[in-house]
């Protein structure tokens, strides 16, 4: 990756490893925007975006991507924000918007994306480094306890649920796994990591293999 010319990296991860704050800490020491699903969402019911609605505003209006982009600022500045539209997608709708919003800002700007579809998203992407974020079993019910105020049975249950949901979406639309690492160029387990160690670890492998 040439973090010198327009780049994209995607962060996925496992629930409970801690890799949307090394999203975010990465995002910010380079400067860059950030993403992840709470942004899709809000900005989907802010603008009531289908991939035919993003291509009607992209018609009507060539700075369109700036009444997004002054929106995008507010998501990631605060925790909640009223919306103006609410719309309800099914799941097929849902994942190519997802796709669209991630693709717009890549094309707009250098940024970090923290989402289940990154990889397959970007895969034949120029510019693109790929990130997956892990954590053992432990870890990640600490993580959740500590996180959510719930039992170690209740954290259990949560990854469960999520890892399970998380690999069936996937599932659902490429022949692979997520954990299949060959889709990432770079895999870090979180155990005995801060969220900045391994935002240091990803700036370390990309002043290594940058051109």
């Amino acid at each position: 990756m040439n973090k010198n010319e327009k780049f994209v990296i995607t962060i996925n991860r496992e629930v409970g490893s801690g890799g949307r704050t090394v999203g975010r800490k990465l995002a910010e020491t380079l400067g860059v925007k950030y993403c992840d699903k709470a942004v899709i969402d809000g900005l989907t019911k802010k603008f009531g975006l289908t991939p035919e609605r993003i291509e009607e505003i992209k018609a009507q209006k060539k700075s369109w991507w700036n009444d997004i982009n002054n929106y995008y600022q507010t998501l990631v500045n605060s925790t909640s924000q009223p919306m103006e539209a609410e719309v309800k997608l099914d799941n097929a709708t849902m994942f190519e918007t997802e796709k669209r919003i991630q693709q717009e800002l890549a094309e707009q700007t250098s940024c970090v994306i923290a989402g289940r579809t990154g990889f397959m998203v970007f895969r034949e992407w120029p510019n693109h480094l790929s990130v997956f974020i892990q954590a053992s079993m432990d870890y990640r019910i600490k993580r959740i306890m500590d996180r959510q105020n719930v039992s170690m049975d209740e954290a259990r249950n949560i990854i469960a649920k999520i890892d399970a949901t998380r690999e069936a979406y996937i599932k659902k639309y490429e022949d692979t796994s997520r954990y299949d690492t060959r889709n990432y160029q770079l895999v870090i387990s979180m155990d005995g990591l801060t969220e900045d160690d391994a935002a240091q670890i990803i700036l370390d492998y990309i002043n290594r293999t940058s051109k």
